[in-house]
């Protein structure tokens, strides 16, 4: 990794005046890692994960589902409680009759059996929807802790830029004082100092913007770190494009909405069994005490199904499962087009990543570093220096764009596939 190739995000180091030897070799000089300040407690993508999956509070949330799920099976399992009744007939001492009876309703049809089935159901649809949401928190855990590490590389590019300006002013004024560069260049290079300032204050804000976004991601009110550890540049290695479409069936978003096509199903013959009426059983006791006899009794009820056969509610559920099934292929389409369509922007940016490195930005370098040594020995004017600067910053803002939209890619695999992406990161 070179200086260079994190100046694309805030910094504008291309606008420095380079104007020695001295400051040339700090311009162009590789390194394999931008100098970090001292720093306290630092976060890495891995502990990121982590926390987030313990700490935040949404997905915390969604766990209680898996409880209610639960609790509405062992509800749907019941039947249905006896009733009891206690009635009297003329309240005269000597002439009443009371009557104490017990009722219990049976269910006919598979009620139960149908309720249950539905209730199971929803268990393993709470299941996949939290497997899908666990898959989105990893995935918004990457964007926000990749994020976070731009910002913070690019503040530490902006403070070692505006150290590179000052050196750039002082060698600028030497030279003036010594004849060899026209005082307007002082002018310039003041210019240029003041606006690396200002992207030093937006390089410090967009770190703090970016800090806090990952503490919130990861369930803390306010970031619990100085620091974020990674390599920008280490992306992972993704399996085919062809394998992981062989597979989409299997990812939470499709096996979830085949989930509710079984749902609906069972939803469907549960709406079907109430259409056979439930048989109510009762027994009991009357006590007559102008006879002063007692009677056992003995009743069955049942409603009869003349108008409402619960029609409208077979109709409704039927018209529910045809449409899981459509909304099950209209997701299948989705999936398979936003994961194509990922693969290819993967693919696209990490062949535009190697491209960048091992040839473009090496000859940017090289341009740069010939201009600053033409301007030393007096070949070339101070504009061309500049134009060598700008055509290095463009392609090193072109090499973290190109990177950004690898990582967006590889965040929205994350998405649809989770577990399943597997991914491997090169050493």
């Amino acid at each position: 990794m070179y200086v260079e190739t994190v100046a694309g995000y805030g910094v504008g180091i291309g606008k420095l005046c380079v104007f020695s030897g001295l400051l040339a070799a700090l311009l162009i000089a590789p390194v394999t890692t931008i100098a970090t300040e001292s720093v306290g407690q630092s976060i890495t993508i891995e502990e990121a994960l982590a926390q987030a999956l313990t700490e935040n509070q949404e997905f915390a949330a969604a766990q209680w589902n898996t409880g209610i799920a639960k609790g509405a099976r062992t509800q749907a399992g019941l039947i249905p409680n006896p009733e009891l009744s206690w009635s009297v007939e003329d309240t005269r001492s000597e002439s009443r009759v009371t009557s104490i009876q017990v009722s219990q309703p049976i269910e006919l049809g598979g009620k139960r059996g149908a309720r249950i089935d539905v209730s199971e159901r929803d268990q393993d649809a709470v299941a996949i929807d939290l497997e899908r949401k666990k898959n989105t928190l990893r995935a918004e855990v990457i964007q926000a802790f990749y994020s976070a590490l731009r910002a913070q590389e690019g503040l530490q590019l902006s403070t070692q830029s505006l150290d590179l300006a000052l050196r750039g002013l002082q060698v600028v004024e030497a030279r003036v004082k010594a004849g060899k560069a026209s005082p307007i260049e002082i002018s310039r290079a003041q210019v240029q100092l003041s606006e690396i300032q200002l992207e030093l204050n937006r390089a410090r804000l967009n770190r703090s913007n970016a800090y806090k976004q990952l503490a919130l991601i990861t369930g803390a009110k306010t970031p619990n770190f100085e620091h974020v550890e990674g390599d920008l540049e280490r992306l992972p290695y993704l399996p085919s494009q062809a394998e992981m479409l062989a597979r989409i069936t299997d990812t939470a978003d499709l096996r979830l909405a085949s989930m509710q096509i079984q749902r609906a199903e069972s939803s469907l013959e549960l709406e079907k069994s109430q259409r056979i009426p439930d048989l109510t059983v009762s027994v009991g006791s009357q006590y007559d005490e102008g006879l002063g006899e007692r009677v056992n009794l003995l009743g069955l009820s049942m409603p009869i199904p003349l108008f409402n056969r619960n029609q409208g509610n077979v109709l409704a559920a039927a018209q529910g499962a045809d449409q899981a099934r459509d909304l099950r292929n209209a997701t299948e389409l989705r999936m398979r087009a936003e994961a194509q369509q990922a693969f290819e922007q993967w693919e696209s940016a990490r062949g535009e990543v190697d491209s960048i490195s091992g040839t473009l930005l090496p000859t940017a370098q090289q341009a740069v570093e010939g201009a600053v040594r033409g301007f030393e020995m007096g070949k070339f004017a101070f504009i061309d220096v500049l134009d060598a600067q700008r055509t290095l910053v463009s392609m090193r803002s072109q090499y973290l764009n190109t990177l950004d939209e690898a990582i967006s890619a590889w965040v929205s695999l994350e998405k649809i596939y989770g577990s399943q992406l597997n991914v491997e990161f090169k050493k």
